[in-house]
């Protein structure tokens, strides 16, 4: 994929591998706009643009088209906006699950319904999702989160398929935990109670424009966890057996009553 003078819009660009996205972009020529609730609120590199979206609300749909009707060359979306809790599934609330559904799941479908007919009629375009290694792996406390990764996972490779005959990309990037804002203290002191690598977000960001240039389709990060994963598809009582070693220490920071 060329990223020399092609618009990209970013969504989940102001915090994470979002944010470490925006400098590896734009030394590879790509233009970009970063969506955001709060376009006035935010601070942004010299040609990076903010724009207006919330992917948690319901009229997404027509915020997209409004964004497209102003920028008509968008050549490429990538989605790594997210959301997650660790919490047991009776810790979890509604608003927690409702939001981890809307803004991981719900609204990569949404983005995908609105630009794929655009991205035809342009002769090509690219649709790069973020996902997690926890969208092949059901890890305790993250059930609902993993269920959303689940279901991108589950969504893109349908899409890319579905696709398979015409000029739009889909790519599914899944990285391993990420040393981001998005997690709290408790769950990386859990990571590295358990020996966990937490990889920085710029080199997370750098391995997915990686990924982009060379057209990967699908990429996971990390070993052993591509390993994991791998067994997890085949032998998943390996994996079950594995992870109830490792419950009794998950449990000692799952139920430890810190809000998380």
């Amino acid at each position: 994929m060329q990223l020399r003078d092609r618009r990209f819009l970013l969504l989940g660009g102001t915090g994470g591998i979002g944010q470490a996205l925006i400098p590896q972009l734009l030394s590879e020529g790509a233009r970009l706009l970063v969506a955001t609730r709060r376009p006035d609120s935010v601070t942004l590199p010299e040609g990076v643009t903010a724009v207006k979206l919330d992917l948690a609300a319901p009229n997404l749909d027509e915020q997209l088209q409004a964004l497209t009707d102003e920028w008509p060359d968008v050549y490429g979306v990538i989605h790594c906006a997210g959301q997650n809790r660790f919490a047991s599934i009776e810790q979890s609330t509604m608003a927690d699950i409702d939001g981890q559904l809307m803004v991981n799941l719900r609204s990569a479908m949404v983005v995908a319904r609105h630009f794929v007919p655009v991205f035809k009629a342009l002769d090509g375009g690219a649709l790069v999702f973020v996902g997690s290694t926890f969208g092949s792996i059901g890890y305790p406390g993250y059930s609902a989160y993993c269920a959303t990764k689940f279901g991108l996972r589950g969504f893109t490779e349908a899409l890319r398929r579905e696709l398979a005959d015409s000029l739009v990309q889909v790519q599914y990037f899944a990285p391993r935990a990420t040393v981001t804002d998005m997690n709290p203290e408790p769950v990386n002191q859990l990571n590295r109670a358990l020996g966990n690598t937490m990889d920085p977000p710029g080199q997370v960001a750098a391995q997915l424009v990686s990924a982009m240039k060379r057209d990967q389709r699908r990429c996971y990060l990390g070993w052993p966890e591509k390993l994991f994963v791998a067994i997890n598809g085949v032998l998943p009582r390996l994996v079950d057996r594995a992870m109830l070693k490792q419950l009794p220490v998950i449990r000692r920071f799952l139920d430890s009553g810190v809000q998380l």
